[in-house]
């Protein structure tokens, strides 16, 4: 009987292993990016398809000038992180769907951290082999972080970002995603870094 018992529990505890091994190998294969930055404002006032300050209306320049001059200058807007699950059923890894539970995540700004933040809700990847797109919340104040140039380098920080022209090339994340998985939520061991031109 003890013989019996042993038998089963080694079964167990290996089947149990490669569970776990399963799920740490469909972890390890999801890839974050920086997909894009949309609905760029500065002050309230939309910067797309504007690369310049004379791009602006006269009543908008006025605003940007009155809201630099008090010391403040808003820019909101949503950063759009592509998370892409490769565990489709393909190459030997079984068709996994991926929950993120927690995404505890640092912006950076020419090379300056800015602010921090998180997921409200989780996120599912599906294990489809395609992109599924998770969009941060972004409200930073540029003078606070950057007003020592003045209003045309502040400006051309936003237009940069969201304008005519815009790139997210000056932009980083740092994160720390939590997975959740049928052996229990498991947590990066260290933070990774998020850039627009590769997956990490």
């Amino acid at each position: 009987m003890k013989y019996k018992i042993l038998v089963v529990f080694t079964v167990l505890l290996f089947f149990s292993g490669c569970a776990v091994l399963q799920t740490i190998t469909n972890i390890s294969r999801l890839k974050f990016k920086i997909d894009s930055a949309d609905g760029v404002m500065i002050s309230n006032i939309p910067v797309s398809g504007k690369s310049k300050l004379s791009d602006f209306n006269s009543l908008d320049i006025l605003k940007l000038s009155s809201t630099f001059a008090s010391g403040k200058m808003p820019v909101s807007f949503y950063l759009n992180v592509a998370a892409q699950n490769p565990n489709d059923g393909s190459g030997g890894y079984g068709a996994t769907d991926i929950t993120l539970k927690s995404f505890a995540w640092d912006l950076f700004v020419n090379n300056k951290k800015t602010i921090s933040g998180n997921i409200a809700a989780p996120v599912v990847v599906p294990g489809v082999g395609e992109r599924s797109i998770i969009p941060l919340k972004i409200e930073i104040d540029l003078v606070e972080l950057f007003g020592n140039g003045g209003l045309n380098e502040v400006l051309n920080l936003a237009l940069k970002l969201g304008g005519k022209e815009g790139s997210t090339s000056n932009l980083f994340l740092t994160a720390t995603p939590v997975i959740g998985t049928p052996i229990g939520d498991i947590a990066y061991p260290d933070p990774i870094t998020i850039v627009d031109y590769t997956y990490n």
